[in-house]
């Protein structure tokens, strides 16, 4: 019957590899989007997000074993498979700086907890199911490889911050006039970073790491 020929004009359907591959393309944003807390800083030329990841990931197998004690049962190798992806969806939402500054700007974490879930539909739909599996264990905060990662994620921060102010890589007035209004140079991120860590040993590190921040910043 002439009404079931196909339409000659029809897309035909997007592949599964095809599918596969605009997703990839998609979080490579990731390569490309800076993190914001270090922009409104004025930091020059900061972190994109994907470096953040790899610094989060590196800490991870660098310094993950340090943890068992906190952290029983801790698998590393799965811990790993959690830091690659902890912050893929920023890919479409883009990095949300966490503040301490009470004059800053709030945003509603249900309203970003379900950006970033509608977020990995897109990103991992097409992926394997390990994908957006491991990007929900990092969210859920339950197992012992997603406290790690988290820890491992906020110290990240601080490393960075020792980073740039030993390479004296920012200047206040290049920043958001408005943006740091209740604390100097980077001090903002280790405010931020200390009343969520969860771990003795991660918060034993945050304290050296504390002390190397506050002798570049003085000078010391």
């Amino acid at each position: 019957m002439a009404g079931d020929e196909p339409d000659p004009d029809a897309e035909a359907p997007d592949s599964p590899d095809e599918l596969a591959l605009d997703a990839l393309l998609d979080a490579y944003a990731l390569k490309d989007e800076r993190r914001t807390g270090w922009q409104l800083r004025g930091v020059d030329a900061p972190e994109s997000v994907a470096a953040h990841t790899w610094g989060v990931a590196y800490l991870v197998l660098a310094l993950g074993d340090r943890f068992r004690t906190d952290l029983p049962g801790l698998d590393l190798d799965r811990a790993l498979r959690l830091a690659v992806v902890h912050d893929v969806a920023e890919a479409e939402t883009g990095d949300v700086a966490t503040r301490a500054d009470s004059t800053a700007d709030t945003v509603d974490p249900d309203a970003k907890a379900a950006a970033e879930r509608e977020a990995m539909r897109d990103l991992a739909g097409p992926l394997p199911d390990r994908v957006r599996e491991a990007w929900e264990a990092y969210e859920a905060r339950e197992s012992p490889e997603a406290v790690l990662v988290k820890e491992c994620d906020l110290l990240d921060v601080c490393l960075q911050a020792v980073l740039y102010e030993r390479g004296d890589r920012y200047d206040p007035a290049d920043g958001d006039p408005g943006a740091f209004r209740e604390y100097d140079d980077l001090d903002e991120f280790f405010a931020t970073t200390e009343p969520r860590l969860r771990t003795e040993t991660g918060r034993a590190l945050f304290a050296r790491l504390q002390e190397l921040y506050r002798a570049a910043r003085d000078g010391a």
